[in-house]
C-alpha cells in the first residue's frame, strides 16, 4: 500500500513538472490538472496539509482555465479576423519566425509565389488574433471568377488543439468583401479534412469546396 501511494505521489510530481514543458496550452492544463490532483491526494494521505492545499488550489485553477478555454474555443468575441496585405510587416515576421513549422504543414506554400494566380488577381491573407496575440494565418489565392484557393490554414503550436482558422470561414463578410463566392482546398496527405468538413467544406471531384455566404 505504501509503495502504491508513493508511486501516485511520484506520478503526480512528474506530470506537474512535465506539463511545464508543454507548448500547447490545452495539453499543459490537462497534464497540470491530473498531476496536481494526484499530488493533492498523496499529500492528503500522508497529512502534509500545506502541499495538499497548494495542489488542490492548482487543481481548481486548472479546472477554471480548462472550462474557459473550451467555452471560448468557438467564440467570435474572443477571436478576431484581420485582413492584411501579403506584404504586411508583422505577417512577414510571423511567417519567418514559424517558417519551419509552416513548411511541415504546408510544404508547397510560398507567400511570394504567384503561380496560377489569375490575371489581376491577388493573394488575400488573414490574421487570426486572440487579444493582442496572433494565433493563426489563412492565405487564399484569387483564381478569378470568385474562386479562391486556400493555400495556408496554419495555427501556432500554442493553440493547435483548437481551430481558430474557422473564424475566417465563419467571418463570411471578410471573404465576400475580398470578392470570393467559392473556396477550394487541394488536399494532400497532411490535410486535416475532418476540420475542413466541420467548417463547411465538402469533397467534390478530389477537391474540398465551400460556398462563401454573402
Amino acid at each position: 500500500m505504501q509503495t502504491a501511494l508513493e508511486a501516485i505521489g511520484w506520478i503526480g510530481s512528474i506530470l506537474v513538472v512535465w506539463s511545464l514543458m508543454q507548448a500547447r496550452v490545452l495539453r499543459f492544463r490537462w497534464m497540470n490538472l491530473i498531476g496536481a490532483a494526484l499530488a493533492t491526494g498523496y499529500n492528503a494521505a500522508i497529512e502534509v496539509w500545506q502541499f495538499a492545499f497548494m495542489n488542490f488550489a492548482i487543481t481548481i485553477i486548472d479546472i477554471y482555465w480548462l472550462w474557459r478555454l473550451y467555452r471560448e474555443a468557438h467564440d467570435e468575441a474572443v477571436y478576431q479576423v484581420l485582413a492584411v496585405d501579403a506584404d504586411n510587416a508583422f505577417l512577414r515576421h510571423l511567417l519567418t519566425v514559424h517558417a519551419k513549422d509552416i513548411a511541415e504543414h504546408e510544404p508547397t506554400f510560398d507567400i511570394d509565389s504567384d503561380a496560377g494566380t489569375a490575371a489581376g488577381g491577388t493573394r488575400h491573407t488573414f490574421l487570426v488574433v486572440r487579444g493582442d496575440e496572433a494565433v493563426g494565418v489563412v492565405a487564399v489565392k484569387d483564381l478569378g471568377d470568385g474562386l479562391g484557393r486556400v493555400e495556408l490554414d496554419w495555427v501556432t503550436e500554442r493553440f493547435r488543439d483548437f481551430t481558430p482558422g474557422e473564424f475566417v470561414y465563419r467571418e463570411s463578410s471578410a471573404l465576400a468583401t475580398a470578392g470570393f463566392s467559392r473556396l477550394e482546398v487541394l488536399p494532400h496527405p497532411g490535410t486535416d479534412t475532418a476540420y475542413l468538413e466541420r467548417v463547411g467544406f465538402a469533397l467534390d471531384d478530389g477537391r474540398l469546396v465551400r460556398t462563401v455566404g454573402a
